[in-house]
């Protein structure tokens, strides 16, 4: 019999792992440590994969359905003593990780650990916990690792994802705004500071100007920070190189909203750019970045020459928030404590939803203890009644969201079956429409409608949520059930 991990090892869990010190491209110790705890917690495979990702997997491989939860297993610089102090509020933990964002992985690893490996075989699913590397580089390497292994061919796109980040215990993130990082590096002759011209530092000065300037002009009457454009002057540096050329190095990061058209801002950075050279444009366009690939080009003037560099980009991403997904953890937070009150959040920072979300296309949200404003802090830390809260709304989500996918594989099988199987088409219900609360008088009736109304077609339905079949008879383990669990 499967014993369940208990508040006791969850918090050994966490205390561990945020032990282990795990800056971006130093994440080897922390993710081989948290495999063997993998092992040890009953996981059906545990392993680190070629990114170095710490991935165990709960529920057959070949399963039908796929649920991901991704978080991430490195961190900032900054050593904090980690320690558990007892405060009012109860006992916290505190350590680099501790919320960002390794309370979010421990929780999930707990969490899927209580499910258990019967449960998930029982259920015909497959719960895949990712500790990725990288994310804190602003390169996502391990998250691009798993988006790129998870395509539908190698292996199938999860039905749903679950990004670990802190949220709070009782809401769930449903967005993230995109970033670009834009570096300039200008230079000129050297020339004595008594000279005629202009420093080469002044490039800085005038750039930072001229962006905060159409950074105000595109927030002009928005009022949300989701939906704004938010520049920050991340690095400044001047030198002389040894052809005797000074230089100054700026860099901004940039927080995108959703619909930002990089490919336009990279026009009008390059006018800026040949205009501060004292140069025409051309009418040639400028390189724009692309989330694999960074945009480089160089304008050269009669006096000042820029280049300029545009990378680590990715676009704004929201997930819908009408889905089972969401209201699988709205209903959990609800079982964990009745008097609590669910809640949403967008976030003005960048996640790997950013990296997963266009890719995929499945449900998606970001959940996991912790204040969010303690992040890279020199106080960071984490309540540990959040934490096992957390915890326990996470496998009551679990549980309910992957019973809600149970039942429409079968109840969509029972019609099929029923009949007879003949067409090329059949109609799958969104289980946006599954009451999953067992016993329930509404579960009752969805599960008639669905015996009457969704049975296969011979023709193309009106219903928007067609698969491809090709097994007479019918079964939910048919190649096109695979998404079939559209929420």
């Amino acid at each position: 019999m499967e014993r369940s991990m208990d508040r006791n090892e969850a918090i050994a869990l966490l205390k561990g792992l945020v032990e282990i010190p795990s800056l971006s491209h130093e994440e080897r110790a922390a993710s081989a440590w948290l495999v063997e705890q993998m092992r040890a917690a009953g996981y059906d495979r545990a392993y680190v994969d070629g990114a170095g990702n710490a991935v165990g997997e709960m529920g057959p491989a070949g399963a039908e359905t796929t649920i991901m939860l991704l978080g991430h297993i490195d961190t900032v610089p900054g050593a904090i003593p980690v320690r558990i102090e007892e405060t009012p509020a109860g006992p916290v933990l505190y350590g680099r990780g501790s919320v960002d964002a390794k309370g979010p992985l421990a929780t999930a690893t707990a969490a899927v650990a209580r499910v258990g490996a019967a449960w998930a075989a029982e259920q015909n699913v497959r719960l895949v916990v990712v500790g990725a590397v990288e994310e804190e580089a602003a390169n996502s390497k391990g998250a691009r690792f798993i988006r790129d292994r998870f395509d539908g061919r190698t292996e199938p796109i999860p039905n749903a994802c679950i990004i670990g980040e802190p949220s709070g215990w009782q809401r769930v993130t449903l967005g993230y705004k995109g970033r670009v990082l834009v570096e300039i590096d200008a230079s000129q002759p050297m020339a004595h500071t008594a000279g005629p011209n202009e420093g080469v530092a002044t490039v800085a000065v005038d750039f930072w100007n001229w962006l905060a300037a159409l950074a105000q002009v595109h927030n002009s009457g928005i009022d949300k920070t989701f939906d704004q454009l938010s520049p920050s002057l991340r690095r400044l540096q001047t030198f002389t190189d040894e052809q005797i050329q000074d230089h100054v190095i700026a860099q901004a990061g940039i927080r995108l909203p959703l619909g930002f058209d990089v490919t336009d801002f990279a026009q009008t950075i390059g006018a800026w750019a040949a205009a501060r050279c004292n140069l025409d444009w051309d009418g040639a366009p400028y390189p724009a970045p692309t989330p694999e690939q960074p945009a480089v080009f160089t304008l050269a003037g009669p006096l000042t020459s820029i280049a300029v560099k545009l990378g680590a980009y990715e676009p704004a991403w929201r997930g819908d928030r009408n889905n089972a997904l969401v209201r699988s953890f709205l209903g959990a937070v609800r079982t964990v404590d009745a008097a609590a009150k669910p809640g949403f959040v967008v976030k003005s920072g960048t996640s790997d939803m950013n990296v997963v979300g266009p890719a995929w296309q499945c449900p998606i949200l970001a959940y996991g203890p912790g204040d969010s404003s303690l992040d890279h802090t020199p106080n960071e830390h984490v309540h540990l009644a959040e934490y096992w809260r957390a915890v326990q709304v996470l496998e009551a989500a679990l549980r309910g969201l992957c019973s809600a996918i149970f039942l429409l594989f079968t109840g969509w099988a029972y019609a099929a079956s029923a009949a007879g199987h003949r067409s090329t088409i059949c109609t799958v219900p969104s289980t946006s429409d599954v009451p999953w609360r067992r016993g329930s008088a509404d579960r009752r009736r969805w599960r008639a409608s669905t015996r009457r109304s969704h049975a296969p077609h011979d023709s193309a339905s009106a219903s928007p949520r067609r698969w491809p079949c090709h097994t007479p008879p019918p079964s939910p383990h048919c190649g096109c059930s695979r998404r079939a669990a559209a929420f």
